[in-house]
């Protein structure tokens, strides 16, 4: 069975930090590329960071660069996304998702369709 499970979410302060995980099983994890989305309410869901576990190939959206960090340790299927210097408009409902490296590109980077499987959310809030 085909899991991802997201956690590390919660409130915190403007500036403040918060490292979200996701939990890989079921799949073959270098086979995927692994991604964070976060959907705002209201909002659709977005693209934030994804990681090719592969190579370690890692790519954000324009948003979060420089405060935001995505890794993945293969031993364990795990990807982590270190989120520095958190603002308001971080807060959403955030998602981790696999797609099959075979159909990711890198110019398409976020295109949900692309993603096989999807994790059930953890809730950031960034209060001012």
């Amino acid at each position: 069975e085909v899991q991802l499970q997201a956690s590390g979410g919660g409130l915190v302060q403007t500036g403040g930090s918060l490292r979200l995980s996701c939990a890989a099983s079921g799949f073959t994890f270098d086979d995927y590329v692994i991604g964070w989305f976060r959907q705002a309410p209201g909002k659709e869901r977005e693209g934030v960071s994804c990681i090719k576990t592969s190579d370690g190939r890692s790519y954000y959206a324009d948003s979060v660069k420089g405060r935001f960090t995505i890794s993945s340790d293969n031993a364990k299927n795990t990807v982590t996304l270190q989120m520095n210097g958190l603002k308001p408009e971080d807060t959403a409902v955030y998602y981790c998702a696999a797609a099959p490296v075979t159909r990711w590109r890198v110019r398409r980077q976020f295109i949900r369709g692309d993603y096989d499987y999807w994790g059930q959310g953890t809730q950031v809030t960034v209060s001012s």
